[in-house]
């Protein structure tokens, strides 16, 4: 799969408030990472019709560290209550937001981040 590279654009409604519930999180560089909320922006989808996305921190520095899975995630249930996949999240050398990832175990691709309230979180 290629990433799909956008024209920076700043989070949507959906994104902003599943980064938000996840970050609220009490885990090692959590506040630096809500810190950055105001600065984060979408640069890529993981490919056509993703909900997956590529970050980047406006005025972070360019570094080539890799990204590295943070030590938070939730877990996403459908209205009915049957675990439906999890959320994600990477930050480039663990310091600044980087992707946010949905992985889904349905036959149906995702078109849209869960609500809030459809998430389980876990550190």
């Amino acid at each position: 799969m290629a990433v799909v590279p956008i024209e920076p654009r700043p989070l949507n409604a959906a994104e902003r408030a599943v980064l938000e519930h996840l970050l609220a999180a009490d885990f090692p560089g959590a506040p630096e990472l809500r810190a950055q909320l105001d600065r984060v922006e979408v640069v890529a989808a993981w490919f056509e019709g993703s909900v997956s996305v590529d970050l980047r921190v406006r005025g972070a520095a360019e570094t080539d560290r890799r990204s590295v899975l943070l030590p938070v995630g939730a877990e996403v249930y459908d209205e009915d209550g049957a675990y439906v996949g999890e959320l994600l999240l990477w930050a480039e050398g663990g310091e600044f937001l980087s992707a946010l990832e949905y992985a889904w175990v349905t036959d149906e691709m995702p078109t849209v981040l869960p609500r809030v309230d459809r998430l389980r979180v876990g550190v």
